[in-house]
């Protein structure tokens, strides 16, 4: 009985898997993930425990389970009541926004409907950073604040609380990571202009960070 769950959850996974790649190639313009398991991965302390950056990734798609897993837990909604999120934000301003680059494509993360909405096809993932393991990696996420929502206060102190709001979305992403056995690493070497041009982001969104994981 235990094999045959196994299996067919193998085959759901497969599915997914397919019905994603057709969806990209077909140019579909948003892609539902799968439910994310909310109940999954290693206790709290042994994540703390491992977790670590690292720059070396193999060509090992991440399946779409995965993927869910990874974005709910970066900045998903975890109080569908309130719409609130994994991450936290001061005076719950909701400024924070996920992309996700693909080697098929750029998508924004709707937090809301858990789906993909493509942005553009194609493989742009040199793009997203500096490093040359950037380019040949699976999975790019990029950590974008909207700094209208931060009021009218002074520059300096709205990116200040981008920063700490994305540094708790990367820090989310860690974990999850070292939950998992996937690796990851934050970055900021990009090129603002080029990135921010790819993603189609109006003046009044920033890319606060970006953050790279695979097996």
């Amino acid at each position: 009985m235990e094999r045959s769950f196994y299996k067919m959850g193998a085959v759901i996974a497969l599915i997914l898997c397919i019905f994603t790649q057709k969806s990209m190639a077909q140019g579909t313009s948003i892609i539902q993930l799968p439910a994310p398991d909310r109940a999954g991965g290693k206790a709290l302390m042994a994540c703390l425990n491992v977790r670590k950056s690292s720059r070396e990734f193999s060509s090992k798609e991440i399946p779409m389970q995965e993927l869910s897993n990874i974005l709910w837990a970066a900045n998903g909604i975890n109080r569908e009541k309130d719409g609130k999120h994994t991450a936290p934000t001061a005076m719950n301003r909701q400024n924070m926004e996920v992309y996700v680059m693909l080697p098929d494509g750029i998508f924004f993360y709707n937090d809301l409907n858990n789906t993909l909405d493509l942005i553009q096809v194609g493989n742009h993932m040199k793009s997203a950073g500096m490093q040359d393991f950037v380019a040949k990696s699976m999975l790019n996420i990029i950590i974008v604040s909207d700094m209208n929502k931060l009021g009218d206060g002074a520059a300096e102190k709205k990116l200040v609380y981008a920063g700490v709001h994305a540094g708790a979305i990367m820090q989310n992403i860690y974990l999850y990571c070292a939950s998992a056995d996937l690796h990851t690493v934050v970055r900021a070497s990009f090129d603002q202009k080029v990135l921010a041009e790819l993603l189609k982001l109006p003046e009044n969104k920033q890319i606060i960070l970006a953050q790279t994981v695979g097996y």
